[in-house]
């Protein structure tokens, strides 16, 4: 009745000056809430971005005394191409890796009543309970045992002890959204266990598989810890290049190289977004 009573008022010309300022206050409140959001979120990135063409910076002067793209010219001319190279080789072939381990093991997971369950998934979790810094050093000792310490073949392995558990619990709650009714119906027309994984499970899960890989290729693509435990000093890896710039203060370095971390992380998080559905998150966690 009130809504009535006053689009009649509107219609007529006779709002107060309260109903005037209403949309005015929601639209300040929003514009205030967007550049809080835009603050918090691009300020911090704000100075890497300035740190990257500042050529000469020094206290007080807010901003760089000098501007250009030498450091960029030093970058690309230095050994960080070869590191960025191995960044997204190691990233690739984790991501690959994981898709063959867990997409069986997570379709198992999801639709058997398997003894333990929640242990299982619970051991999945266990390299991500603690801090990664013992962990990584534990399996840094059990590595040189087999001599893998300074190879590609232990880098790769260590990208996978955190890849496997973000690729494990997505996978799972993927296939637990693909309704089980699908595969009985192809069950009652012929259709066999292996040719209903393939032709009905696997393109229904499709958008979820894509985006717990995305997942995976963002994880090994930052990983840092086990890298310089692992790679170090054989194999340096982009973020392991960008720490060592930031500790010898070359900071321009260090920013130009986060920069270059930042751009395929967010490139790949919008497509993350395309692919990710809610009821993949419902199911998340759900066993």
């Amino acid at each position: 009745m009130n809504k009535v009573i006053s689009s009649a008022a509107a219609s007529n010309g006779s709002l107060t000056p309260n109903e005037r300022k209403t949309p005015i206050v929601r639209m300040t409140r929003r514009l205030l809430i967007y550049v809080a959001s835009i603050f918090f979120i691009f300020g911090p990135l704000s100075s890497l971005l300035l740190w990257s063409v500042a050529e000469k910076w020094f206290w007080p002067h807010p901003f760089p005394n000098s501007w250009g793209f030498k450091y960029w010219t030093q970058v690309f001319e230095g050994k960080m191409l070869s590191s960025l190279g191995l960044s997204f080789v190691i990233a690739i072939t984790v991501t690959l890796l994981c898709l063959v381990l867990t997409v069986p093991l997570s379709y198992l997971i999801a639709r058997n009543r398997l003894p333990l369950k929640h242990l299982i998934l619970l051991l999945f979790l266990l390299p991500q309970a603690f801090p990664q810094l013992p962990v990584f050093t534990n399996a840094m000792t059990f590595m040189y045992r087999f001599d893998l310490v300074g190879t590609l073949t232990g880098l790769t392995l260590i990208h996978l002890v955190g890849a496997i558990v973000f690729s494990v619990w997505t996978l799972v709650s993927v296939f637990q959204s693909v309704a089980e009714s699908m595969e009985e119906a192809s069950y009652m027309l012929g259709g066999g266990k292996v040719y209903t994984f393939f032709h009905v499970v696997l393109p229904m899960a499709a958008p979820g598989i894509i985006a717990g890989s995305l997942l995976v290729f963002l994880y090994s693509l930052d990983e840092f810890t086990g890298s310089l435990l692992i790679g170090a000093p054989f194999h340096i890896t982009m973020p392991v290049f960008m720490y060592n710039a930031a500790n010898g203060y070359e900071m321009q370095v260090a920013s130009v190289t986060s920069v270059l971390l930042m751009i395929p992380g967010i490139v790949l998080l919008f497509f993350l977004q395309r692919f990710m559905r809610s009821e993949y998150l419902a199911a998340f966690g759900r066993v």
